[in-house]
């Protein structure tokens, strides 16, 4: 049987990869991993924040079918997954990380304490690591070598310049991250096995805090990490629509700096800019034990035996468009890295252009290892990438922003609407990105034009028909993907005739 290394980072972008051409950010390792398989360039997450964005990568189904729309939506029990595709073909896939998946409350008694985080563990897998969000494992880990944190909060504070945008370092070391934490204990594991594993390690960086070890701390300057998208004014980027305005008003910067106090937006040029530079530094961080990862599997003699998919569950927006975080409309958020790397496929070394989603890799997965899906995933298989482009394939990248606050009633309150209310559809082709919002105005923008989506052309009479046009195709595909797992079945005489699908 063919091992399984399924890698998630957290919060990366599609660009920052040699690989993907960027002119600074440094990944020699995965360079070199997309070097014997396939880097997919134009790869988007199909929603955000975390939970919502993992759903679909994990079950194959779009947000509008598996209905994850926020971190502690619970994902039904009644959907299948990667894990437990993979049990049914005899793997017993393992976790190193997290899944953020809260379990169906069907499934489980009122009291029981799974149903008080949104950190649950995606059914199927064993577990080998978790690491939620107080990080407990990494800090028993860094106690064990004479570090002592109270919690992940006091850990990350960097030793100097606390509450400020600056590039120093925490007190643990480059071989103390929660990423070398993770190389460790998978090594650890790899060692143990007897036979064909299956492991899938979730990474956390580059994920805020936005602080890391040396040398990363300082392997790029601020004065090079290049310019930012967006209006030159705050007020001009509010004006582009409410969502936009909201985001401005209320990210706080506590969120992505230890110990500061503020909005994001009130950040200058030169705080954004260390901010890209220590962001580009935890990139290279992770790269670098990754390696490590890699040449564990080699060591053992399994590289051969071994598929690799390296991605991430969304992206972040990096100060473009006065902004930290994920979420909304702009390519920033949405554009995810993607590496697959079979050993049994001939070419190497290919990039594709083509639009592909986090909703392909549950059917690419059990492609690979010969698993029989037990739903109809909105996604397809990227297998036929990596020897010849398939002839029929999507021509637009789709993904959704559900914002409600179901406890706190936060956006509620401050849109006046329902929860039902909060949320858009996007569709995104090479031309045109047509954002479509329940109880809110459109947007389109002129891709050619304004790749950087600066200007809303949806109430621009010239542009009417050519928004009709994409709000259409919206339309037909959210008709094409309803689910399909039943409607796709029909009984007769001669029993249960099932069909199979691909819809893009």
């Amino acid at each position: 049987m063919l091992n399984v290394l399924l890698i998630t980072a957290d919060q990366w972008r599609g660009e920052c990869l040699g690989v993907a051409g960027h002119p600074i950010v440094k990944t020699p390792n995965l360079d070199a991993l997309a070097g014997e398989g396939t880097a997919f360039l134009n790869h988007f997450a199909n929603a955000a924040p975390c939970s919502p964005a993992r759903a679909c990568l994990y079950t194959g189904l779009y947000q509008m079918n598996n209905r994850v729309v926020r971190n502690g939506t619970p994902l039904s029990a009644r959907f299948d997954n990667v894990a437990l595709a993979a049990r049914r073909v005899g793997y017993v896939p393992t976790l190193f990380g997290y899944t953020d998946q809260s379990p169906d409350p069907a499934t489980l008694p009122p009291e029981d304490p799974a149903l008080t985080t949104y950190e649950g563990v995606l059914p199927g897998f064993e577990v080998r690591v978790k690491l939620p969000e107080n990080e407990q494992a990494w800090l028993d880990w860094l106690q064990s070598q004479g570090l002592h944190f109270p919690d992940r909060d006091a850990a990350h504070l960097p030793i100097a310049d606390i509450g400020k945008v600056s590039n120093a370092p925490p007190a643990y070391s480059k071989e103390q991250t929660q990423t070398a934490f993770i190389a460790d204990e998978f090594s650890r594991w790899l060692s143990e096995q007897q036979s064909s594993w299956f492991a899938h390690v979730s990474l956390l960086r580059p994920h805020p805090p936005f602080v890391v070890p040396a040398p990363y701390n300082t392997l790029y300057a601020p004065d090079k990490v290049g310019a930012f998208t967006g209006h030159e004014s705050i007020e001009a980027e509010a004006a582009i629509h409410p969502l936009m305005g909201f985001a401005l008003r209320y990210t706080p910067q506590k969120s992505f700096v230890p110990g500061a106090n503020g909005l994001v937006r009130d950040w200058t040029d030169a705080d954004f800019r260390q901010i890209k530079a220590t962001y580009f530094g935890m990139i290279s961080e992770v790269d670098a034990q990754l390696g490590r990862i890699f040449a564990a599997v080699r060591a053992r003699g399994d590289w051969d035996n071994t598929l690799v998919i390296f991605t991430s569950d969304h992206a972040e927006m990096l100060g473009d468009h006065h902004l930290l975080g994920k979420g909304g409309f702009y390519d920033e958020s949405q554009h995810i890295p993607l590496i697959v790397r079979d050993p049994r496929a001939r070419a190497q070394g290919r990039r594709t252009t083509a639009f592909t989603e986090a909703v392909d890799i549950y059917p690419t997965l059990l492609d690979a290892i010969g698993a029989e899906p037990a739903h109809v995933a909105d996604g397809a298989s990227l297998l036929p990438f990596l020897a010849e482009p398939p002839a029929a394939w999507r021509d637009a990248a789709h993904w959704e922003f559900d914002f409600r606050e179901v406890a706190s009633q936060l956006t509620e309150q401050a849109f006046g609407l329902s929860s039902t209310e909060l949320n858009m559809a996007v569709l995104r082709t090479a031309e045109w990105k047509y954002v479509h919002f329940t109880a809110m105005p459109p947007l389109l923008f002129d891709l050619k034009a304004d790749p950087h989506c600066l200007r809303n052309l949806a109430e621009d009479p010239a542009h009417l028909g050519t928004r009709l046009l994409v709000a259409e195709r919206l339309l037909s595909w959210r008709a094409r993907h309803l689910d399909q797992t039943l409607a796709l079945k029909e009984l007769t005489p001669e029993g249960v005739v099932s069909r199979k699908t691909t819809n893009f």
